[in-house]
């Protein structure tokens, strides 16, 4: 999960604030990743072709995106890490049979002494690593990874789709009593626990089957964020010695996310809690219970508010200043300045909370509290988190959002992205870099660009402001 545990990482199915194209960064679940802002278009990787009636994205892509997004942009492998994974002679690391790969047995063999170092039984490495190969489609995925797009009312449409509401309220009922025990212990409403379920694997369906030691193996000599895979490694391999699964069972997504709601192995290890009290955190089986109180073990040690909404959807004076999207204050504050409840909602009494305009000005408006800022820790993209809390708000019945997505507008390309860049650039409000990656930095220059040029300045990244740069 999201280290925050949050849980599936990548789906680009969710393979997105301000800005018309937001990649989506989830951490492995929980974990901090960096994302979508609220004002973004999702980001999105292809979809596997095992979907479900919901066109939930797949875990695949999506997950690596997610996943990538976790690791240090820093990350280096050491020189004597391979750099690429031609077939070779053979090599073995000491008991362990060659691969086939000398490359991959030449980490191998320097991993293993890593892994003795930080406690990692030789039995218990040679074991987990006995057969395992370089997986050739990871490889292919690493190298040829697309990019899709698509703005956040597209990604809310699937995400929050009537089949997933109607799948989520079944699994309420199923799991009530389940459901009620964890919410009593951990102070987490259900209906979110169901919805981060519903997003991270279609409420069990797409908790992925690929070894996760392969999986992971394969991405820490094949990426540049081998070390963030290698920590993955090592945590996976602690899983195995402490008893809770064997390496044959340690199974989940090719990006190495595991179990109903997609924890990595660092955020199992730090949050996972066996419920159902039979020695073993198993968020493997099909019985989703200890997933589940993960899950909300998860979000309470990260601050969730019994109790208190994610967000409001909220109506915005004509008078209102834009220079105000995006900032926090007390919620009595924003009363003061005329922000008011969309129909069928109410605002809490008192608390901080974020304007947020997720598709502009133009676009539905929402205060976010501090339980918006909690679901971020699972996954750090506010499309997500705006899923979350969306689905569960549905799932007690709630209604649809009122305001109207601007949905003739598209997200931009990379191309148009790294162009946007270099026009703040010169025009003295960028210092990034050019890299189409459309981040806090590169949202702050778009929203210092608007309001010096008459613009609402609500930082939201689309064609018609790139057509405005250009003049």
């Amino acid at each position: 999960m999201k280290r925050p545990a949050g849980f599936i990482w990548l789906i680009a199915a969710l393979c997105l604030p301000a800005a018309s194209l937001a990649n989506v960064e989830r951490s492995p679940r929980p974990m901090s990743r960096p994302g979508f802002s609220a004002t973004t278009p999702v980001a999105v990787a292809p979809t596997r072709a095992a979907t479900t009636p919901e066109t939930t994205p797949g875990l695949g892509t999506r997950e690596a995106i997610r996943i990538a997004a976790l690791a240090p942009e820093a990350s280096r492998r050491p020189a004597s890490r391979p750099t690429s994974l031609r077939a070779g002679a053979s090599s073995s690391a000491r008991g362990l049979s060659a691969s086939g790969n000398v490359e991959f047995d030449r980490w191998r063999t320097t991993f293993r002494a890593r892994a003795l170092r930080e406690g990692i039984s030789a039995r218990v490495f040679d074991t987990a690593f006995s057969g395992v190969t370089p997986d050739p489609e990871i490889l292919q995925r690493e190298a040829h990874q697309p990019e899709f797009s698509r703005p956040i009312w597209a990604y809310l449409d699937s995400a929050v789709s009537q089949s997933r509401i109607d799948n989520g309220q079944r699994m309420l009922r199923e799991y009530r009593t389940t459901l009620e025990a964890i919410e009593a212990r951990f102070g987490v409403e259900r209906e979110v626990v169901v919805a981060v379920w519903g997003l991270e694997s279609s409420y069990g369906q797409l908790r992925g089957r690929n070894p996760i030691i392969r999986s992971l193996s394969t991405l820490a000599i094949s990426s540049r964020r081998a070390d963030f895979y290698e920590e993955q490694l090592i945590g996976a391999l602690r899983i195995i010695q402490s008893g809770d699964v064997d390496a044959r069972h340690m199974v989940g997504s090719w990006a190495g996310a595991m179990g109903h709601t997609q924890f990595i192995p660092t955020s199992y290890l730090e949050y996972a809690v066996d419920f159902r009290g039979d020695g073993r955190r198993d968020i493997w089986s099909d019985d989703p219970t200890d997933a589940l109180a993960s899950t909300a073990a998860y979000l309470s040690r990260h601050g969730w508010q019994r109790g208190q909404p994610w967000g409001v959807e909220v109506r915005i004076p004509s008078n209102f200043n834009p220079r105000l999207a995006n900032t926090s204050r007390d919620v009595g504050e924003w009363t003061r300045l005329g922000v008011t409840p969309q129909r069928g909602q109410t605002l809490p009494r008192s608390g901080e909370a974020t304007l947020l305009f997720p598709a502009g000005s133009n676009g539905p408006a929402l205060l976010a509290f501090q339980n918006f800022r909690v679901i971020k820790r699972y996954n750090n993209a506010d499309a997500y988190a705006i899923a979350i809390g969306h689905l569960a708000d549905r799932m007690r019945g709630a209604g649809d959002f009122v305001g109207s997505w601007p949905r003739d507008d598209r997200p931009l390309s990379r191309d148009e992205r790294e162009e946007l860049q270099r026009l703040l650039s010169r025009a003295g409000h960028y210092e990034g870099d050019i890299d189409g990656r459309v981040g806090s930095g590169t949202l702050s220059a778009v929203r210092d660009w608007q309001a010096q040029n008459g613009l609402a300045p609500d930082g939201y990244v689309s064609l018609a402001l790139l057509q405005r740069m250009r003049r």
